[in-house]
């Protein structure tokens, strides 16, 4: 299949279009975090996806992991937002074009990955409006100089999906040296008192590294995150890979930052998993 290249979608309005103006803001992002630590082999990470201004001071923490590394492979699985479909759609050959250049598809994971089960499917049109995992790309591209990339948008994020993503990550990525990466927001559109408190449960779960008991709470009220399914898939892959430890880095909403409104926030969340 012929090299195709997903172009930004969201460069220039959820972040900067310029590269100069964008390492700047990113750089201070990191720079405002600081010195992150972890203990031991960094497995998985949760990071949230909205615009930079707004979760960059949350998502710097977990990217900051990433410090020093010449090169990785990141396996980042995150929910679409404005397509619809049941499954796993993979964008398998090909790279993501940001301001700060291209980002190829690591794409002899990418074709195991769809081998394993036929709920994920080789599909690039999901992919091209979508900011979940293009989010990712402006920390990713700034920190790691060799990096892969292998995207996943979930559909449905039903129970089984969540499942059968998971099993097929933990059947192909032992050995691999690849990174999971699980792109999320938490509740959307409260005063930032009921965000906090609905927040704070899905934080218990995770800083529990219970990815059974997440999935039940999303189950039952969707409000709780919007990648509710990627984090589920990806903590119970990181499990599978030997991450036996999870630390919660960060936790904030949109009402921290900018305008600082907080009638109406949006919950942000950085986690590592690590063995």
């Amino acid at each position: 299949m012929s090299e195709s290249v997903r172009k930004s979608a969201v460069a220039g309005f959820w972040y900067p279009g310029d590269p100069l103006v964008l390492v700047r803001e990113v750089s201070d992002h990191l720079r405002a975090a600081g010195e992150v630590a972890a203990p031991g082999r960094l497995v998985a990470l949760i990071s949230p996806h909205a615009g930079l201004r707004y979760s960059g001071p949350v998502a710097a923490y977990g990217m900051s992991l990433l410090r020093g590394r010449p090169s990785a492979t990141v396996v980042m699985v995150g929910p679409a937002h404005r397509a619809v479909f049941d499954g796993v759609a993979v964008f398998g050959h090909g790279a993501f074009e940001t301001p700060l250049g291209r980002v190829p598809v690591a794409e002899d994971l990418a074709q195991a990955l769809l081998a394993s089960d036929p709920r994920l499917f080789d599909d690039p049109r999901p992919h091209r409006d979508e900011h979940s995992l293009e989010m990712q790309l402006p920390f990713l591209q700034h920190l790691v100089p060799e990096l892969r990339i292998v995207p996943l948008l979930m559909g449905s994020q039903t129970r089984s999906e969540v499942s059968a993503l998971a099993g097929a990550l933990s059947r192909v990525l032992p050995g691999k040296s690849a990174l999971l990466l699980a792109s999320s927001d938490l509740s959307h559109y409260h005063p930032a008192e009921v965000a906090n408190r609905l927040d704070a449960l899905v934080v218990k779960d995770v800083e529990a590294f219970d990815p059974e008991a997440l999935m039940d709470r999303i189950e039952r009220n969707h409000e709780h995150a919007c990648g509710g399914g990627p984090m589920v898939a990806v903590m119970k892959a990181a499990r599978a890979l030997g991450a036996d430890k999870a630390a919660v880095l960060r936790y904030g909403d949109s009402g921290d930052v900018g305008e600082k409104e907080k009638s109406r926030v949006v919950g942000y969340l950085s986690a590592a998993f690590t063995a």
